[in-house]
């Protein structure tokens, strides 16, 4: 399927970091399709402000704000919730393709050193993960899509 001389150094290390940023751009842009940053972020406000003061409640042993965040409990699992379903409908598209991508890779590669750090032969799986979690980051800063779900950047720091 692929030629032999990808399996090995500089190419492969190369071709995976290529992959890495493939798969990392098209998660982004699935993100910033599928999830309204704004809602998203205003949401994230308000849990991180639930989170405060249930910290502080429970630092403090103040009964009546407990009782208020308790209140609030409900509501801030409910936007929980559609937070994780709008991340949901990016890894639903793209766990399948993946998972086809990454069986075909893992075989393709087996354990073959395709990276060396200095003085560390680098396999196919920690090398991409490694890609994958420099690109990720970067990518999601560069387009303002926050990582973890998807979140995290303020709108009035979006591009």
């Amino acid at each position: 399927m692929f030629p032999d001389w990808l399996r090995y150094p500089p190419y492969s290390t190369l071709f995976i970091l290529a992959l890495a940023l493939a798969i990392s751009l098209v998660t982004t842009m699935l993100n910033r399709k599928f999830i309204n940053r704004e809602q998203a972020a205003v949401w994230q406000r308000e849990i991180n402000e639930w989170n405060a003061a249930r910290n502080l409640a429970k630092r403090t042993g103040d009964k009546k704000l407990l009782a208020q965040v308790k209140k609030q409990e409900k509501r801030i699992f409910q936007i929980q919730s559609k937070m994780s379903s709008q991340q949901m409908k990016t890894s639903l598209i793209t766990f399948i393709p993946l998972i086809i991508i990454w069986q075909i890779l893992m075989g393709f590669f087996q354990d073959i050193a395709v990276a060396h750090l200095p003085g560390i032969p680098l396999p196919f799986f920690y090398w991409y993960l490694i890609c994958s979690f420099f690109v990720g980051t970067s990518l999601s800063r560069i387009f303002g899509v926050g990582m973890g779900m998807g979140l995290g950047t303020s709108p009035s720091r979006t591009r």
